[in-house]
């Protein structure tokens, strides 16, 4: 059976409300924008999501956010999202902050198969303990508190036990992709993206540009097609900057 779907409304049509979605990229380098976009012109809702960060006031998943669609989200970074902030603290959004490079551990586990792992990351801190705010009250107090996690010691030193992550649909950006699913990332849009990619039961993938099968060296391919269920090619992304900085005239 194809791979490609002629759009990307047609390749997230059977996303439902209550999903849990995996979303790569970066800040704003290498978000399946066109996905998403396709979902915020849907009517689903309640959404659970698994992303590095939250987009912004105006692009990437912060679309999603400002439309009441998202219920849930566990990310690493959420600063550059003023709106999520909001969401947040009124206790309209459920939130679980994770350490980056362990968010980045419990999704490759959870597409390797591997349920949980043990890190340093976090030990001594609420992040093992317990007690960080997932969601707010209107009135402030916290609703929704994290648990504890069991914490051992390996050779003098204590680790923190973390779960691993799968999501119902995996939504990514590649710049280079084929009609077998393999795909290719630029850059730091390699940072999440395939590990998105195969945490994913079904992966969508929108790809910049599309090869037939045989013409991609394989030595170059980030994620092999065998992970990659659907893929959407959307052209030539915009290129978003969150904070644009230069050098001053002199």
């Amino acid at each position: 059976m194809s791979k490609i779907v002629a759009s990307a409304g047609e390749a997230v049509a059977d996303i439902t409300s209550g999903c849990r979605l995996a979303v790569g990229g970066f800040g704003l380098c290498g978000i399946p924008d066109a996905l998403i976009a396709a979902l915020a012109a849907s009517d689903v809702t309640d959404l659970e999501v698994i992303s590095n960060n939250c987009g912004t006031d105006q692009h990437g998943l912060g679309i999603l956010l400002a439309s009441r669609r998202i219920r849930r989200i566990t990310a690493s970074y959420v600063g550059e999202n003023s709106e999520f902030a909001r969401q947040y603290l009124s206790g309209e959004l459920e939130v679980e902050l994770t350490p980056q490079g362990t968010l980045a551990e419990k999704l490759r586990a959870g597409g390797a198969g591997i349920p949980a792992f043990f890190t340093p990351a976090g030990v001594g801190t609420p992040v093992s303990e317990g007690g960080l705010p997932w969601r707010y009250a209107p009135d402030g107090s916290v609703a929704v508190a994290s648990p504890p996690k069991e914490v051992r010691a390996f050779g003098g030193r204590r680790y923190v036990l973390e779960e691993a992550l799968t999501a119902d649909f995996a939504l990514v950006h590649a710049l280079v992709g084929d009609t077998d699913g393999n795909l290719v990332f630029d850059k730091s849009a390699r940072n999440f993206n395939p590990l998105a990619a195969t945490a994913g039961r079904v992966c969508i993938a929108q790809v910049e540009n599309l090869f037939p099968a045989g013409e991609l060296d394989p030595a170059h391919i980030h994620v092999p097609g065998i992970f990659v269920d659907r893929i959407v090619h959307t052209g030539r992304q915009t290129k978003r900057i969150e904070n644009r900085t230069i050098a001053q005239e002199r």
